[in-house]
């Protein structure tokens, strides 16, 4: 028997939007973060159709899926499929961007911190994070406008951060800050801390307020705790070994133990141990990445052991941008050169001269490499030293004309002195830390904290 195909009135064709949102909702959930916001930014005021943690939600989701406004939330929300945003038919249309605005004072007014302390505790235990290592950086957040209001005023009892000036790592000096704090947990990156402060603030500053929670999250203060160079610092270090804690940083330039090291290199030869090697990301066919260690006898000035750890390819990028910028810089001096020896050259002075002479080998960081020297080229010009028609009894009189010209030169020694060390640099790590687990720890993440090369 064939059944008969139901009448067309019967049929209906209806599509919805999911997107990511399915699988954002399953991670949500098993986060537990809905209860967390319910407990942390609670609605006091029962006639609301959506509360404090719904709104928090919509902007959650929305800023992984679309990232819209919060004027176009509503608009946003309604083109998905129902309760996909946490929200039914009739709280969608409530959602207004006053809504959204209040619920963000009340997470402004809430302990976040506690908040976000619950939020790693629970994700740890659901999703097997172990703590056993800890990245942390910073980066700054560059604003377009004035913003005299965020100045770091008091709110309702709280301090907001100050959107002001600071060293800016996106090289615009030009606007304002706020500066990003963030720790991620071993390689898999799962974040683990965040916080923003003022832009003016020193990355130095950080380590220990960031170390201390990280102390209370984790529940202890063994795991390896890895940061750039901001982190060598006595205080800082001092403070993380005290209490039983362990860290790997890398050391800045400026330290004397750097310089005495690149020059011990000049007439010795390290015994590198290979600890981690992999083929070439970029380029298959091209030279492996390979990573070695040497552990220096002489320890740091606080006593901590010093393990200088060096990468092939991270010494032909050294190479290269040395030979890159002196070339940019040679151009320029060249550039600078014919200028001079126009006929009409305004750069007369000598002063003006070494200034823009100067902040070329600045721009690109080749003082070491290129000596330029300003010298004075005479010109002689014969003229009459009577007017009228020239003949074999004139007299001439000779003018003597001076202009700057510049001369410069490759320093070949102090190329090959920084050669001798390209690709290397040296991680401080605590004394009560193992060898191994200090120097096996992704060199890569340290190499690119490394300062840039002289």
């Amino acid at each position: 028997m064939v059944s008969q195909p139901p009448p067309d009135h019967q049929l209906d064709l209806r599509t919805e939007r999911l997107g990511p949102l399915p699988l954002v909702n399953h991670f949500i959930e098993r986060m537990g973060l809905p209860v967390l916001l319910e407990q942390y930014v609670p609605s006091n005021d029962q006639r609301s159709a959506i509360s404090h943690a719904q709104a928090l939600g919509v902007l959650l989701r929305s800023i992984i899926v679309e990232r819209e406004p919060i004027y176009r939330q509503q608009e946003t929300a309604s083109s998905f499929a129902a309760n996909q945003f946490g929200l039914d038919a009739e709280q969608i249309g409530h959602l207004t961007d006053d809504r959204l605005g209040r619920a963000l004072d009340h997470l402004f007014d809430a302990d976040r911190a506690a908040l976000l302390t619950d939020v790693v505790v629970t994700v740890a235990k659901r999703f097997g994070v172990s703590f056993e290592r800890l990245h942390n950086d910073s980066t700054s957040i560059a604003f377009c406008g004035q913003y005299r209001g965020a100045g770091g005023r008091s709110v309702r009892g709280r301090i907001a951060p100050a959107i002001t000036y600071g060293y800016s790592k996106d090289h615009r000096p030009d606007l304002k800050q706020l500066l990003f704090i963030l720790t991620t947990e071993g390689e898999a990156g799962v974040p683990v801390h965040f916080r923003c402060t003022d832009g003016n603030v020193a990355d130095v500053t950080t380590h220990i307020d960031t170390w201390n929670t990280l102390r209370t999250v984790a529940g202890r203060a063994d795991f390896l705790y890895v940061a750039d160079s901001k982190l060598c610092s006595h205080e800082n270090m001092g403070h993380i070994e005290r209490n039983g804690g362990r860290f790997v940083t890398v050391m800045p330039r400026n330290r004397q133990e750097d310089g005495q090291f690149r020059k011990w290199i000049q007439t010795n030869v390290p015994a590198w141990e290979l600890v981690w090697q992999r083929p070439n990301r970029a380029d298959p066919a091209g030279p492996r990445d390979e990573w070695y260690v040497f552990k220096q006898e002489l320890p740091s000035a606080e006593l901590y052991p010093i393990v200088w750890v060096w990468s092939t390819l991270l010494t032909l990028k050294h190479t290269f941008r040395r030979q890159k910028n002196v070339a940019a810089a040679v151009d320029h001096l060249a550039d600078l050169k014919r200028r001079l020896a126009g006929a009409r050259a305004r750069l007369r002075g000598a002063a003006q001269i070494d200034l823009e002479v100067a902040q070329i080998l600045e721009r690109y960081r080749v003082g070491r490499y290129l000596k330029v020297t300003r010298v004075v080229r005479e010109q002689y010009i014969y003229r009459q030293a009577r007017r009228g028609r020239h003949g074999a009894d004139t007299a001439y009189r000779k003018i003597t004309k001076r202009r700057f010209d510049i001369e410069w030169a490759l320093d070949q020694e102090n190329i090959a002195y920084d050669q001798r060390s390209d690709g290397m640099y040296p991680s401080c790590r605590a004394r009560h830390d193992g060898y191994y687990s200090a120097t096996r720890i992704m060199p890569r993440r340290l190499a690119h904290a490394r300062c840039e090369p002289r």
